[in-house]
């Protein structure tokens, strides 16, 4: 069968707005977060991952009313087209399958303080596109001149990497030849930072160091963000035809869900345990690049997978100090990360953590600088599902 490999990519993130940033962030271990005032309960300042307006550089008017989340989604799909080489022709005839976890609640929340008021004659016309998740891969179709098939994924936090898991099924059953795939959201907002305060979940106070630690007993939840990344999946035969570079190969992907209640997650990590092993088959990864985001209850089924696959032979890290996370963008955040260590040679640091609780684990602490033939990836979404995913190296590379 033919493989699916990826071609280009795109990124907005916080305090990255392209590919040599991203890598100087994860090499460097940088931490990009920032003191947002008055966000949380109470009008307290929370630490946050922040894009800055001039990152969406989107001078055209029609996108003016569009909601951030399909701004930032544009952005980041200009940069992931420049790097494939797609031609408009190959464009037209591409998919789009896009992930997000709350869609255009930024805006729905704006406009909830209009209708409050019963404003009919304030509330704008663009309430209908902000509400609608499919205005994300829409806004993508028409920006990009993409006529083939388009698809919006809302599987919570999983949802960019299912992106991926969809269109690697539509390339594989001759739909399309080319597909983007991603994650965009912009979770910055009052309900989702009250929603997840009040579960427990997110990461109080203002010290940045201390805010948002994977794998560390001693952390009190995780950093919200907001970040949209598109990649190019392509099959093989396809790319190669049209000279295109391959950065790396979807070797394996593998999707299951919890099956609880939308309160609780499966804290004993079978599904997890059966999703990464279904997504690495037979292949020992180089490392790990793992979902760990600073929630205890997940960080210990990621610690309970990597010891039952992987024990301590494998090096595990977590990107998630450096830019928070991201909510569905957050594993195509990982993806990309991965194929940076596989064309630099390097795997990036756990930034901020003290291992409290998880020392028996194989953490890299510091930049890691060697050949990188497989990177294994974890993604867990509010609702249950568990996506891994394993990228190899290509087989065409040196």
């Amino acid at each position: 069968m033919d493989r699916i490999v990826i071609t280009g990519y795109g990124l907005k993130a916080p305090g990255v707005g392209d590919k040599e940033e991203y890598r100087n962030v994860l090499e460097k271990g940088v931490c990009t977060q920032k003191v947002v005032s008055g966000l949380g309960p109470h009008d307290e300042d929370i630490v946050c991952g922040i894009i800055s307006e001039e990152a969406i550089p989107l001078s055209d008017r029609k996108y003016r009313y569009y909601p951030r989340v399909a701004r930032m989604a544009i952005a980041a799909s200009d940069e992931a087209v420049a790097m494939a080489r797609l031609s408009e022709d190959e464009r037209r005839h591409a998919a789009i399958v896009m992930g997000t976890s709350v869609g255009g609640l930024k805006e729905i929340e704006a406009y909830a303080l209009i209708s409050g008021n019963r404003q009919y004659r304030k509330f704008p016309i663009s309430g209908a596109g902000a509400g609608n998740s499919h205005s994300i891969t829409s806004a993508l179709s028409y920006h990009l001149g993409v006529k083939g098939q388009a698809f919006t994924l809302s599987t919570g936090c999983t949802a960019g990497v299912d992106a991926m898991l969809m269109g690697k099924l539509l390339l594989e059953s001759g739909q399309c030849e080319a597909c983007l795939v991603g994650g965009s959201d912009a979770p910055i907002t009052i309900g989702s930072v009250y929603s997840f305060m009040r579960l427990g979940a997110l990461s109080r106070g203002t010290d940045i160091a201390r805010a948002g630690v994977p794998f560390s007993l001693s952390s009190e939840g995780f950093v919200v963000s907001e970040a949209a990344a598109v990649l190019v999946m392509e099959l093989e035969s396809h790319a190669r035809r049209r000279g295109a570079r391959i950065y790396g190969e979807l070797t394996g992907i593998y999707s299951n869900n919890d099956g609880l209640s939308i309160f609780e997650s499966d804290s004993t990590g079978r599904n997890m345990i059966t999703a990464m092993s279904r997504a690495v088959g037979e292949i020992r990864p180089t490392f790990v690049n793992s979902q760990a985001l600073g929630m205890q209850s997940n960080d210990q089924v990621e610690a309970i997978t990597h010891r039952a696959l992987f024990g301590s032979s494998v090096p595990i890290t977590s990107i998630k100090g450096n830019i928070g996370h991201s909510f569905a963008s957050i594993g195509n955040l990982q993806v990309i990360s991965a194929l940076l260590s596989i064309e630099y040679g390097f795997i990036p640091p756990t930034i901020k953590t003290d291992a409290n609780g998880f020392e028996d684990l194989p953490i890299v602490s510091s930049v890691r600088y060697e050949c990188v033939d497989h990177v294994a990836i974890t993604t867990h979404g509010y609702g249950g599902n568990n996506t891994c995913l394993l990228l190899s190296k290509s087989r065409g590379s040196g």
